[in-house]
């Protein structure tokens, strides 16, 4: 089973569509592990983003992120972090698909709703980022034969 990041921007709380967000991946059988709604700041959203730093979009995603409380999440799965990116679909919303999260939901990039790890090296730091050891609850899933 592989861990996974996964986060949701403001948009998706000003628009109150989290729960809906949020069954996509349990009705995919991601399993849940940690869950927090938290208000970053400036350094924290900085350190998240540090490898964007420089590009032409960092300081309007840096607004965004810090425009109101995100929610974050560790997602658990066989092949997580790929299992979760297809949901999720294509960060540039003109290739997001109908069926994807950012497909459904989001219109422009700059606005995508959602940020998931792209490789086991970043969703163990931005796990690290957000989440103490002691707040990763890791439980039996009784149904996980169904997935």
């Amino acid at each position: 089973m592989e861990k996974t990041f996964v986060m949701l921007k403001p948009g998706v709380l000003q628009r109150r569509i989290v729960g809906e967000v949020l069954s996509r991946f349990e009705r995919k059988g991601l399993k849940l592990i940690a869950l927090k709604l938290l208000q970053m700041d400036t350094a924290m959203v900085e350190a998240h983003y540090a490898e964007h730093k420089g590009k032409d979009f960092y300081e309007k995603l840096l607004a965004y992120t810090l425009s109101g409380p995100v929610v974050a999440m560790i997602l658990e799965g066989e092949d997580g972090i790929a299992a979760v990116r297809r949901l999720v679909g294509p960060t540039d919303t003109r290739e997001s698909l109908p069926g994807t999260i950012r497909g459904d939901y989001a219109y422009r990039t700059r606005l995508n709703i959602v940020h998931a790890s792209d490789s086991p090296a970043s969703a163990a730091r931005e796990i690290a980022l957000f989440f103490k050891p002691e707040e990763i609850i890791e439980w039996e899933d009784g149904n996980a034969q169904w997935y």
